[in-house]
Protein backbone atom coordinates (compact mmCIF):
# COMPACT_ATOMS: atom_id res chain seq x y z
CA UNK A 1 0.00 0.00 0.00
CA UNK A 2 1.21 3.36 -0.83
CA UNK A 3 -0.44 7.02 -0.63
CA UNK A 4 -1.26 8.48 -3.45
CA UNK A 5 0.81 11.18 -2.83
CA UNK A 6 3.81 8.90 -3.16
CA UNK A 7 2.41 8.46 -6.91
CA UNK A 8 0.75 11.30 -7.62
CA UNK A 9 0.03 15.07 -7.25
CA UNK A 10 -3.31 16.77 -7.04
CA UNK A 11 -4.56 20.35 -7.89
CA UNK A 12 -8.40 21.57 -6.65
CA UNK A 13 -10.42 24.35 -8.60
CA UNK A 14 -13.91 25.62 -6.91
CA UNK A 15 -17.27 26.90 -8.68
CA UNK A 16 -20.00 27.87 -6.06
CA UNK A 17 -20.93 24.83 -4.26
CA UNK A 18 -19.25 22.17 -6.13
CA UNK A 19 -15.22 21.42 -5.66
CA UNK A 20 -12.86 19.43 -8.09
CA UNK A 21 -10.15 17.42 -7.49
CA UNK A 22 -7.35 16.39 -10.29
CA UNK A 23 -5.00 13.41 -9.21
CA UNK A 24 -2.50 12.91 -12.19
CA UNK A 25 0.17 9.94 -11.64
CA UNK A 26 4.03 11.14 -11.66
CA UNK A 27 4.55 7.50 -14.30
CA UNK A 28 2.11 7.04 -16.53
CA UNK A 29 2.59 3.15 -15.19
CA UNK A 30 0.34 4.01 -12.19
CA UNK A 31 -2.64 5.45 -14.28
CA UNK A 32 -4.40 1.67 -14.37
CA UNK A 33 -3.87 1.33 -10.61
CA UNK A 34 -5.65 4.63 -10.57
CA UNK A 35 -8.14 3.72 -12.83
CA UNK A 36 -9.07 0.96 -10.81
CA UNK A 37 -8.73 2.08 -7.29
CA UNK A 38 -9.51 5.89 -6.88
CA UNK A 39 -13.15 5.66 -8.17
CA UNK A 40 -16.13 7.71 -7.44
CA UNK A 41 -17.18 6.10 -4.74
CA UNK A 42 -13.99 5.68 -3.02
CA UNK A 43 -13.57 9.36 -3.14
CA UNK A 44 -16.99 10.21 -1.78
CA UNK A 45 -16.46 7.91 1.00
CA UNK A 46 -13.54 9.30 1.78
CA UNK A 47 -15.09 12.52 2.30
CA UNK A 48 -18.12 11.62 4.07
CA UNK A 49 -17.67 14.73 5.88
CA UNK A 50 -17.85 16.84 3.58
CA UNK A 51 -19.71 15.51 0.35
CA UNK A 52 -23.52 16.34 0.65
CA UNK A 53 -24.03 15.64 -3.20
CA UNK A 54 -22.35 13.81 -6.68
CA UNK A 55 -18.86 12.77 -7.24
CA UNK A 56 -18.62 12.16 -10.92
CA UNK A 57 -14.89 10.78 -12.56
CA UNK A 58 -13.56 11.75 -15.37
CA UNK A 59 -10.93 10.19 -17.04
CA UNK A 60 -8.09 11.65 -18.75
CA UNK A 61 -6.12 8.91 -19.95
CA UNK A 62 -3.63 11.11 -22.61
CA UNK A 63 -2.59 12.94 -19.29
CA UNK A 64 -2.59 9.97 -16.66
CA UNK A 65 -5.22 11.75 -14.77
CA UNK A 66 -8.28 11.77 -13.05
CA UNK A 67 -10.63 14.44 -12.49
CA UNK A 68 -13.27 14.71 -9.42
CA UNK A 69 -16.43 16.52 -9.98
CA UNK A 70 -17.90 16.65 -5.88
CA UNK A 71 -20.97 18.40 -5.56
CA UNK A 72 -22.99 20.14 -2.19
CA UNK A 73 -18.60 20.25 -0.81
CA UNK A 74 -18.26 23.62 -0.01
CA UNK A 75 -20.28 24.23 2.78
CA UNK A 76 -22.76 26.49 0.87
CA UNK A 77 -19.79 28.16 -2.16
CA UNK A 78 -16.99 30.89 -1.44
CA UNK A 79 -18.98 33.64 -0.55
CA UNK A 80 -21.64 31.61 1.82
CA UNK A 81 -19.57 29.56 3.95
CA UNK A 82 -17.66 30.20 6.83
CA UNK A 83 -15.12 27.46 6.23
CA UNK A 84 -12.04 28.84 7.05
CA UNK A 85 -10.83 26.55 3.58
CA UNK A 86 -13.81 28.30 1.41
CA UNK A 87 -11.81 27.56 -1.95
CA UNK A 88 -11.41 23.96 -1.20
CA UNK A 89 -7.75 24.23 -1.80
CA UNK A 90 -6.47 21.48 1.59
CA UNK A 91 -8.62 18.98 -0.38
CA UNK A 92 -5.83 17.68 -2.67
CA UNK A 93 -3.83 17.43 0.22
CA UNK A 94 -6.61 15.42 2.16
CA UNK A 95 -7.07 13.29 -1.50
CA UNK A 96 -3.52 12.28 -1.91
CA UNK A 97 -3.59 10.71 2.12
CA UNK A 98 -5.65 7.68 0.03
CA UNK A 99 -4.15 4.25 0.14
CA UNK A 100 -4.03 2.16 -2.82
CA UNK A 101 -1.79 -0.93 -4.01
CA UNK A 102 0.41 -0.53 -6.80
CA UNK A 103 2.25 -3.88 -8.04
CA UNK A 104 5.88 -4.58 -6.75
CA UNK A 105 7.91 -3.74 -10.26
CA UNK A 106 6.12 -0.48 -10.07
CA UNK A 107 8.02 0.65 -7.37
CA UNK A 108 10.90 2.85 -9.45
CA UNK A 109 8.12 4.76 -10.70
CA UNK A 110 7.57 6.61 -7.48
CA UNK A 111 8.41 10.02 -6.62
CA UNK A 112 11.84 10.66 -5.38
Amino acid sequence: MVKLREIAHSRTGDKGNTSNISVIAYDARHYPALLAQVTSARVKAHFAELVGGEVVRYELPNISALNFVMDQTLGGGVTRSLALDAHGKALSSALLDLEIDIAPDDDDGRKP
